[in-house]
């Protein structure tokens, strides 16, 4: 990294030798998982590129858009809307988790019990190791489960910035109702960081972005029905990580080009993987960057991921907002529509989850579901044994697995996973 990276972390509050550490750990994982796979398309050079610079270059835009006045905000989850963010002349960006960091702090401040997303969020700030966190002038929290309800009372004592969103946790008219209040609330105070007032054009606009960006990505979820695969699960994944960080109009474009290229490698009958290798959807936790166990797992035993039924994945970007409206609360009405759709399991009861990953078996044409459970993380693992019973007797094959982001069980998990494709084969 160049020098003028060094200074720019420095100056953001970042602790130098401890990211360095996770530079290079980050770096040597990216390397093994990803640039050894075989036939991958040309297009996943920008996504490489994107991820050799996720902490370099990607920051300098963000400090640039500061200089230009332009205010950054921080999210956690997929309910946070960036419609509203760049309606208001602000940008909407992904916060660090997905890896252990500075735990012997953290377990001084959260139960080690704890799920291993907020963990790993905390350790991020506590080690002074996200850019992105520093960066942010605003950090937006919600009140999904239990445990980040109470975390977020935690962080609030270690940044001053944090605002926290509240949730519904049932699908109702009062649920609605509870998330369009909470959109009003949270346009106010993005226009109060702003100084921008969201105008009727302005959330069009940011409403057209966003759903241009959605909707390549539906479009490349869509060309991995084929078999062969034309791109790895992993390289999907990888797209869908690189979503929370990236510039919207240059990431749509990126996924647009590499979409053009797998509709040219469909034709040609091109995969990366033989034809009829098991096929398997992965269902639950979201795996944010660079938690990339679970699927080298998968794809390195000899099946091939279609489809991630995760808030990093389908559940996250499947449904697009309406961008019909006269009025500012007429098109915030088809914002919470569309969110208000998410399927996540702090909601009770959570049918429409079910039913989602029964149509995307379907669809993909998949031989079978693995399961991924967070340690700790009890909506999802609770959500599990239902989803397996259903799933069984429908014939389909589900492999249940809980893990963290270590990589102590990566020998028994490997065991497995092997074993399951196996079953599928």
């Amino acid at each position: 990294m160049s020098d003028d990276y060094r200074s720019m972390w420095a100056d953001l509050g970042l602790d130098l030798a401890a990211h360095d550490m996770l530079l290079g750990v980050l770096g040597e994982a990216y390397g093994k998982m990803y640039l050894t796979q075989a036939n991958r398309p040309a297009g996943m050079s920008y996504f490489d590129f994107v991820m050799s610079e996720v902490h370099g270059l990607r920051i300098k835009e963000l400090i640039d858009e500061k200089k230009a006045g332009r205010k950054i905000i921080g999210s956690y989850c997929v309910f946070v809307p960036e419609e509203i963010v760049l309606a208001a002349n602000a940008t909407l960006v992904g916060l660090c988790s997905g890896a252990d960091f500075a735990m012997e702090e953290v377990e001084r401040l959260l139960p080690r019990n704890t799920c291993a997303l907020i963990k790993s969020a905390f350790g991020f700030k506590l080690g002074k190791v996200c850019p992105y966190l520093e960066s942010a002038d605003m950090i937006v929290g919600e009140n999904t489960c239990d445990g980040k309800k109470k975390a977020y009372e935690s962080l609030a004592q270690l940044v001053d910035n944090l605002y926290v969103m509240d949730l519904p946790q049932v699908k109702s008219d009062k649920g609605r109702d509870l998330l369009k209040a909470e959109y009003q609330r949270f346009q106010k105070a993005v226009e109060e960081l702003t100084g921008s007032p969201i105008t009727v054009a302005s959330l069009q606009q940011a409403i057209r972005t966003v759903n241009a960006k959605r909707a390549a990505i539906h479009r490349l979820s869509t060309l991995r029905k084929a078999d062969p695969a034309p791109i790895s699960g992993m390289d999907a994944l990888l797209v869908n990580q690189v979503f929370f960080y990236d510039n919207p109009a240059r990431f749509t474009d990126a996924v647009n080009k590499i979409c053009d290229e797998l509709e040219q490698r469909m034709k040609a009958k091109s995969g990366v993987f033989p034809t009829k290798n098991p096929r398997v959807i992965v269902a639950g936790c979201p795996q944010a960057v660079p938690n990339w166990k679970l699927p080298m797992l998968v794809e390195t035993a000899g099946a091939v991921i279609v489809g991630e039924e995760s808030c990093v994945g389908e559940r996250g970007t499947r449904n697009l907002t309406d961008e019909a409206g006269n009025s500012v609360d007429e098109l915030l009405d088809n914002i919470v529509d569309r969110y208000f759709q998410i399927d996540c399991a702090i909601f009770t009861p959570n049918r429409d989850r079910l039913h989602h990953i029964l149509e995307m078996i379907e669809k993909y044409q998949a031989d079978g579901v693995i399961h991924y459970g967070l340690q700790f993380c009890q909506p999802y693992l609770m959500e599990a044994l239902p989803i397996e019973k259903v799933l069984a007797e429908k014939g389909v094959p589900c492999l249940r697995i809980e893990t963290d982001y270590s990589m102590e069980d990566i020998g028994q998990l490997k065991t497995r996973i092997e074993a399951f494709v196996e079953q599928l084969s």
